[in-house]
């Protein structure tokens, strides 16, 4: 994630805030400009950024009603939410003050989802824009979680519609449920990133030129999903499973195994580009420690060589992980990349960077 700064002090901004604490000035996020600016807010309900700018804006609905997002409309949009809130389908009943903090913490967490997906130059419009291709969120009440792909149950994708349990935002019921299912990590926006990969999946690999590539590497998609899932929650991953999956989740379906692979690869570039911003360098004061080190110095998000990323993101795990040993701390990141695994985020990574490539090319030929 970006680094920002107030455009009237100065001082560094971070993605959710909303007013600066140096100056004072309003903050809000505009999409198109992939900027957290400064404005003057009058009391006429347009806002003025700070920054020469010939455009007003006013805050998206769930910003003004909910505090529940800090992102920007301009004035000259007829749509009361932002672009991120237009995803939302349905969302919980906000009138007990649980429900309100968590939905609110699920809407700042699909935010940063909507970033990287803008950073990326991924295809992104709405169910009511595209009714076939487009994506919404329905994120709903239940105070005892189901996961499952299939649309009938809570947690889960189908048909462009990411399901989310309001639940699932709760520390103490996700970290109850991540020991019931042994799982090393489990956290809301590895959920949304998850969701996002089987969306992206319909939208980028079925019925396209990447689909060959992905059966080979990752299998048959055709596999009857209900069955494997039955025989994944029946007898386990096989023994060997993280040769070759970077979770024990990802052995159950080719379809499960994408989706994770996509979160992961969404996981490194969105922490490899704060690594960028925050100047962060390792250089380990280890007489053979050579290959541990790494430079971030690059936008993570537009690098066309995914060795790169690579390259950069191993070292920083293992300083990761270091860190939150040395303050009694778990791994904070609980996962072994093997070169079967790399192929996986390899072919993610491909997929991705073609898509840019042939955008920019349009609208090269544009102009």
């Amino acid at each position: 994630m970006k680094l920002f700064s107030c455009d009237a002090c100065g001082q560094t901004l971070y993605f959710h805030n909303v007013a600066c604490t140096a100056c004072g000035h309003a903050l809000g996020f505009v999409p198109e400009k992939l900027d957290l600016m400064a404005f003057e807010t009058g009391g006429t309900g347009e806002w003025h950024p700070v920054a020469a700018n010939n455009n007003t804006y006013r805050p998206c609905a769930n910003y003004r009603i909910h505090n529940a997002c800090n992102w920007m409309v301009p004035v000259s949009d007829k749509e009361d939410f932002c672009l991120s809130c237009r995803l939302n389908r349905m969302i919980p009943d906000l009138s007990g003050a649980r429900n309100k903090g968590l939905w609110q913490r699920i809407q700042t967490e699909k935010n940063r989802l909507i970033y990287s997906l803008l950073r990326l130059r991924l295809p992104l419009l709405s169910k009511l824009e595209s009714p076939d291709q487009g994506l919404a969120f329905d994120v709903l009440g239940d105070p005892n979680p189901r996961f499952s792909e299939d649309s009938s149950i809570i947690t889960g994708h189908s048909m462009g519609i990411i399901t989310l349990d309001i639940a699932e935002a709760d520390d103490a019921v996700r970290e109850k449920v991540r020991q019931e299912m042994a799982e090393p990590y489990r956290t809301l926006l590895g959920h949304l990133r998850h969701e996002s990969g089987h969306y992206y999946w319909d939208r980028l690999v079925r019925n396209e030129k990447w689909l060959t590539g992905f059966r080979e590497c990752f299998g048959d998609e055709r596999l009857d999903y209900d069955d494997a899932l039955r025989l994944h929650y029946a007898s386990g991953p096989p023994a060997n499973w993280p040769e070759a999956y970077v979770s024990s989740y990802a052995t159950s379906h080719p379809w499960e195994d994408w989706a994770e692979s996509w979160a992961h690869y969404l996981h490194m570039v969105d922490t490899l580009e704060t690594a960028w911003q925050f100047g962060l360098r390792l250089a380990p004061e280890t007489q053979h420690g050579e290959e541990l080190t790494a430079s971030a110095a690059f936008d993570p998000y537009t690098c066309a060589e995914f060795q790169v990323l690579a390259d950069c993101w191993l070292p920083l795990t293992v300083a990761l992980n270091s860190l939150s040993r040395s303050i009694g701390q778990a791994d904070l990141y609980p996962f072994v990349l093997t070169p079967a695994i790399m192929t996986k985020l390899q072919l993610v990574h491909d997929i991705i960077m073609s898509l840019s490539d042939s955008q920019l090319s349009e609208e090269v030929s544009t102009i």
